[in-house]
């Protein structure tokens, strides 16, 4: 979940005009975003080493 602040300073780097479409593509980039960072906050993200281990096996 987004705070208002924190979709407000994200809202001012916005270009002055942009179609519905393109809001609701920024919109959803910035929950997946937040939700990401809120993930790794909460110490639910893998480590480099972890994801090179995991990537070596799609590979083989």
């Amino acid at each position: 979940m987004i705070t208002k602040e924190k979709l407000k300073s994200h809202i001012e780097h916005f270009p002055d005009e942009m179609t519905i479409d393109e809001l609701i593509d920024r919109l959803v980039f910035i929950d997946k975003l937040e939700k990401r960072i809120q993930e790794s906050d909460e110490g639910k993200s893998i480590s480099d080493e972890e994801l090179k281990l995991e990537m070596s096996k799609w590979f083989d």
